[in-house]
């Protein structure tokens, strides 16, 4: 996308990314249907499917998604395959449910229309593709997004239920926060809760198992 749009430095955003635990089959969907529904949500176009950048519609969880190699960046004699394939797969939870993709699509289409109906309540219209697609790069809305809110890391509407993740989450980062001060008191064997990943992965320290 840097060479698309002509442009340097990091794509993507330096910050942290906001990981939200998501703690029963509701929350999963609620989530998901969010993200789905962000460009109408937004007044951008009616429907989610009719927007015109990347969109992950529910029909393709289960076929594969087989992207051919674009032909203005790589070369055609290059080492990079000539397409690559993607695989969707259902979240934790729903692996065996063959209605997932429906019951994501009907709850999709609830969220568009609850959109929809708010848009015209405040006497607005929805922009539409092609003048999404006038839209400059560099161009930032205005007053812009608000800053320093609240950063949420679960998602549960049950209240105890998210009050015990809450209390996990708590217990972890105690338990996290002793093993790096060992680790960095020079003892490599010390064992990081499970859930550690960055230690892992760039230090190879060792981590308490799943099961």
């Amino acid at each position: 996308m840097n060479c698309f749009l002509g442009r340097r430095d990091g794509f993507w955003e330096c910050d942290t990314c906001s990981a939200v635990r998501l703690e029963s089959p509701e929350a999963v969907i609620k989530k998901m249907v969010y993200v789905l529904a962000n460009p109408v949500a937004a007044g951008l176009v009616r429907r989610a499917q009719q927007w015109p950048g990347l969109w992950s519609s529910p029909s393709l969880i289960d076929p594969p998604i087989v992207a051919e190699r674009p032909a203005g960046f790589f070369r055609k004699l290059g080492r990079m395959p000539a397409s690559a394939t993607l695989q969707l797969e259902r979240p934790p939870g729903f692996e065996t449910d063959a209605a997932f993709a429906e019951r994501l699509s009907e709850k999709l289409r609830e969220a568009e229309d609850r959109a929809a109906t708010e848009l015209e309540a405040d006497a607005r219209s929805f922009l539409g593709a092609p003048r999404v697609l006038a839209q400059k790069p560099y161009a930032r809305p205005a007053p812009g997004e608000p800053r320093r809110e609240l950063n949420p890391r679960v998602a549960c509407r049950t209240r105890w239920k998210r009050i015990e993740t809450l209390q996990r989450l708590e217990e972890f980062g105690w338990a996290y926060q002793a093993a790096l001060e060992s680790w960095r008191a020079g003892v490599r064997d010390v064992i990081f809760p499970l859930g550690t990943w960055l230690m892992r992965v760039q230090h190879a320290a060792r981590s308490q198992a799943y099961g």
